[in-house]
């Protein structure tokens, strides 16, 4: 009898303690989780009308052929941007508008314009710029897509292949920006976004002269945002990482040639749809950076950051396996029948 009285007494001194907790719990609780549902409305409100506000607004995107600017275009269009459709072939621009006013001719009511660019030829960006303002009045967004990428050892690529990754990469978007930037500035309004590469934060062996270009588009974004912060110009920087895109296909060797393979990370990579309704999410809250990527890419980035000697030592032993992996490749078969 005492041992059931004494279950029964422990029982209610623990319920007596739940309570009396839960007495100071609850209210703790509330008083922060009511806050937090506030914001997350809010929140979820001012996204909403920063979505709806992408109607009607010129959105010009280079690099909008194939790949991730295309996807850029479909995600931009069906909010009902009016969207500028730049790249170096016109018949391929001229599928994409194809495929944009057949997929979305029923909710908009802008048809894309087309105009064929070469970023590589800079002096001529102001010249577009000028035929786009004649057309639509104003550029309210420029994504700064195009470009192209790199796969070959510093030794065995040429200064010329350095110089053309640059001039794309690089030379072209600074070119088309600054001749976009004095329409924004006299209206105090607009949003420049540079795609750039998860190789613009942390460079990889194999890869110098793309990393090198995206590490000083980078270094030009950081530059611009804080100079035109203050007349209401937006400046985002996107660092993709591996999107299964042409990229790889359409890289440059060292010395010259088109690569003309798919790498197995690319391959993996996000789908261009994915990655363009990040990007364009990213544009409509106005975030500055964004690193869309897999944890790995991030955990390279931490490293070179916090722990350079051990990014160091990574980088090193990538370098040495790309290094013999290219011998056995091209090593001839020894084997006799």
């Amino acid at each position: 009898m005492f041992m059931l009285e004494l279950a029964v007494n422990n029982k209610m001194s623990d319920l007596k303690t739940l309570f009396s907790n839960f007495n100071i719990v609850g209210p703790i609780s509330l008083a922060v989780a009511i806050p937090w549902i506030m914001f997350k409305m809010f929140s979820a409100v001012w996204i909403k009308k920063n979505y709806n506000e992408l109607a009607g607004k010129v959105v010009v995107i280079t690099g909008a052929s194939s790949g991730l600017g295309e996807a850029l275009a479909h995600e931009f269009y069906k909010l009902g941007a009016q969207v500028v459709l730049c790249a170096r072939r016109r018949q391929e621009l001229e599928r994409v508008r194809t495929d944009l006013l057949h997929t979305y001719c029923k909710d908009t009511t802008h048809p894309p314009i087309i105009i064929p660019l070469d970023l590589s030829k800079y002096n001529d960006m102001q010249n577009h710029v000028d035929k786009i303002l004649s057309i639509t009045g104003r550029i309210d967004i420029l994504v700064n897509n195009g470009g192209i990428s790199h796969r070959g050892r510093v030794k065995d690529t040429t200064i010329d292949v350095d110089k053309n990754i640059m001039d794309v990469n690089y030379f072209g978007a600074v070119a088309l920006t600054k001749a976009v930037l004095p329409d924004m500035l006299k209206k105090k309004s607009g949003h420049i976004v540079f795609i750039s590469s998860i190789q613009g934060l942390v460079a990889l062996p194999d890869r110098s002269a793309y990393s090198a270009s995206k590490h000083a588009l980078q270094a030009f974004g950081d530059s611009l945002r804080a100079e035109v912060a203050s007349d209401n110009i937006s400046v985002s920087t996107i660092s993709p990482g591996y999107i299964k895109t042409q990229l790889s296909m359409n890289a440059l060797t060292g010395s010259g040639q088109t690569y003309g393979e798919m790498d197995a990370t690319t391959a993996s990579g996000f789908t261009p749809d994915y990655a363009a309704k990040e990007i364009v999410r990213a544009v409509v809250v106005k975030r500055k950076e964004l690193v869309l990527s897999t944890l790995l890419p991030k955990i390279a980035i931490f490293l070179r950051k916090y722990f350079p000697f051990l990014y160091f030592v990574v980088m090193e032993r990538r370098a040495k396996r790309a290094s013999l992996a290219e011998l056995a490749k091209s090593k001839p078969d020894e084997k006799t029948n």
